[in-house]
């Protein structure tokens, strides 16, 4: 019988105490400026740079790992320290999921170092699908693209709204219709190259949580790519849509191919927000005295902290399955990404929620992080797919019926 371990080895175990370091030197110590400032924290991200931690080649390597533990690891460590300066670090990686999900090997090779940049020019990725009216529903996109075959170009128009990293990023991969009437199917992803003409920042949104990431519209007037910058390339579009159009199945779809990879790592920063907030409440509870004894000796308090543990420790085992499964190629036969990014998300709110609770007044004030990291965990039910769309992904999944 083949050993069953949950023990991580000894590279997983290395690497989780060079980010928990990292995670606990540099991002904590400055997640309350960033979080009041609501900037982009470039001197953090450069931090990163720096000790290799921004790279593509760091990425390449936890996203290489045959077991797919190591980038969730990384994720959660990340996210300890805080949720928003992680984003401001990790944002690249969702253009990276859409290139490397959508794209040829060689456009992989030449776009994702790009995404990332170099130790001496910090460049930045970011990924464009929701629009102000298709937020969940991303089968009805209204930014266009369409082929000027004379010039073998495509030209964009459109706007996308909450973006991570929008306007302010060197690299944007787009997601666009090309075909409307097929929806979904329709549909296909674009690189925009630094510096191209008609590509601006809209509005930047003053949000409740996750403030030190940027958040903004992406704006594109008659924006022109060349040919080679629709992911996938030509003839792999235009067989796609022929299958569309004789209603068969098209296997992938350009938006949806990057949620499922990307949200049982969503998952593992949610993870890392409630950690966070449990292990402040824990060491809180046993410190703070109210008549006459530790507060973690009255059964009311000593109970939440069992849950926060019992449904942090459950949303973990999710969110390593789903990513154990993407990483050994094992099909998602119940929905099972979609379930550790909705049990995650969940957990870290109701998490964050009982940590004020048992820090009372303290907890609601800004003096101490609970209340911040609260702010931050409630985005984790409602991007990278709502808590609803989740649900609505593992019914359809385990009844095989179209739940409209």
């Amino acid at each position: 019988m083949a050993d069953f371990t949950l023990d991580l080895n000894e590279d997983q175990l290395q690497i989780q105490k060079w980010v928990h370091d990292f995670a606990e030197d540099v991002i904590r110590p400055a997640a309350h400026e960033w979080d009041e400032r609501e900037e982009t924290p470039w001197p953090i991200i450069e931090e990163a740079a720096k000790i290799g931690l921004y790279s593509w080649e760091f990425i390449a390597n936890a996203f290489g790992d045959p077991t797919g533990i190591t980038f969730p690891i990384v994720s959660e460590e990340m996210c300890w320290g805080d949720a928003g300066i992680t984003l401001s670090i990790f944002g690249s990686t969702l253009a990276v999921s859409g290139i490397v999900g959508n794209g040829t090997p060689e456009q992989v090779a030449e776009w994702v170092p790009q995404c990332f940049g170099t130790t001496d020019k910090i460049q930045l990725g970011a990924f464009a699908v929701s629009e102000a009216d298709a937020g969940s529903d991303v089968a009805n996109l209204r930014t266009r693209a369409v082929y000027d075959e004379a010039k073998d170009e495509w030209v964009l128009n459109g706007t996308k709204a909450w973006i991570t990293n929008g306007g302010i990023a060197d690299v944007h991969v787009i997601v666009a219709a090309v075909d409307p009437e097929l929806k979904a199917r329709g549909q296909a992803s674009f690189v925009v190259p630094p510096g191209t003409p008609g590509l601006r920042a809209g509005q930047k949104y003053k949000k409740h949580g996750i403030r030190a990431s940027h958040t903004g519209e992406v704006v594109l007037e008659d924006v022109r790519v060349p040919g080679r910058c629709l992911l996938g390339g030509k003839e792999k579009l235009d067989q796609r849509l022929a299958r569309a159009r004789e209603g068969k199945s098209t296997k992938t779809q350009a938006a949806m191919s990057t949620f499922e990879a990307s949200r049982p790592l969503v998952g593992a920063q949610a993870l890392g927000i409630a950690r966070a907030a449990y292990e402040y409440a824990l060491d809180y509870a046993k410190e703070r005295q109210a008549f006459g004894r530790p507060i973690i000796e009255n059964q009311g308090i000593a109970f939440k902290l069992a849950d926060m543990k019992m449904e942090i420790d459950a949303a973990r085992l999710l969110v390593w399955r789903a990513c154990w499964m993407a990483a050994t190629r094992k099909r998602f036969e119940s929905g099972e990404g979609s379930m550790s990014k909705l049990k995650a998300g969940e957990v870290a709110v109701k998490v964050t929620e009982e940590a004020i609770q048992i820090l009372g007044g303290y907890g609601y004030t800004r003096e101490y992080p609970v209340e911040r990291w609260h702010r931050d965990a409630k985005i984790y039910t409602i991007f990278e797919g709502t808590s609803e769309i989740q649900r609505l992904v593992v019914a359809r999944a385990i009844s095989g019926v179209h739940i409209p």
